[in-house]
């Protein structure tokens, strides 16, 4: 399922700093005719960490309306803290979403254990399919790939978003995890050579301005076409 080219969607807000839901519409309608394969809304993109909860939850609702399954859609569900991780997937799994894309608790630093305890507390909250999104640069921790292995014997944690760029550590993953670990890069600027290495597509940026050109890339880095 989590495969191709997937959207860190934006999220349009007008001049007075609320949710343009015209706009969004617009967007969502854009890549659902130009071969994007699924949308991940309220990630590090969508500004989840500037916009209130509730804020969050209507606009995962207006893009589920919009698209109305014709593509799957994943929702941030990130916290730093357990406990409210766990309850914003709760609430979210009310929403006709297809899964969920969950970030290192940022900021606090926890051990690879408590990284384990914590998304193992969001996977069991949820009967929807978990990823895991290590983007270390920006969360001040790194998801390593022994704790990735640990977290994928969780059966509804089916896969990560792997943001470091390393080539390196897309090898580790590859030997440590099973072989349906779904591996999505979340750096355009090494996603091509990542897919060609063997993941298996990527949550892209750029996605949001070139989806057309960005479904194609995928379609031929993941069929080992580097031409």
């Amino acid at each position: 399922m989590f495969r191709g080219s997937w959207v860190a969607l934006i999220t349009p807000m007008v001049d007075q700093g609320t949710v343009d839901y015209d706009s969004l519409k617009r967007l969502v309608d854009f890549h659902l005719v130009n071969g994007t394969q699924g949308l991940v809304i309220m990630g590090t993109t969508g500004e989840a960490a500037t916009i209130s909860f509730a804020e969050q939850m209507q606009v995962i609702s207006a893009v589920c309306q919009q698209v109305q399954g014709r593509i799957a859609v994943i929702a941030g569900n990130g916290a730093n803290a357990t406990a409210e991780a766990v309850e914003r997937t709760k609430a979210l799994s009310a929403l006709p979403i297809d899964g969920f894309l969950t970030v290192t608790p940022f900021y606090n630093k926890p051990m690879q254990k408590g990284m384990v305890l914590h998304f193992n507390a969001v996977a069991a909250a949820t009967d929807k399919p978990v990823l895991l999104y290590n983007v270390p640069g920006r969360t001040g921790v790194d998801l390593l790939p022994e704790t990735v292995a640990e977290l994928a014997k969780t059966s509804n944690i089916v896969g990560i978003k792997e943001a470091t760029g390393s080539m390196t550590r897309l090898t580790e993953l590859q030997q440590l995890c099973p072989a349906g670990f779904m591996l999505l890069s979340g750096d355009d600027a090494s996603a091509a050579e990542f897919m060609l290495k063997g993941g298996h597509g990527v949550i892209s940026v750029t996605t949001n301005v070139a989806p057309k050109q960005m479904a194609l890339l995928c379609q031929a880095a993941c069929n080992g076409d580097a031409a």
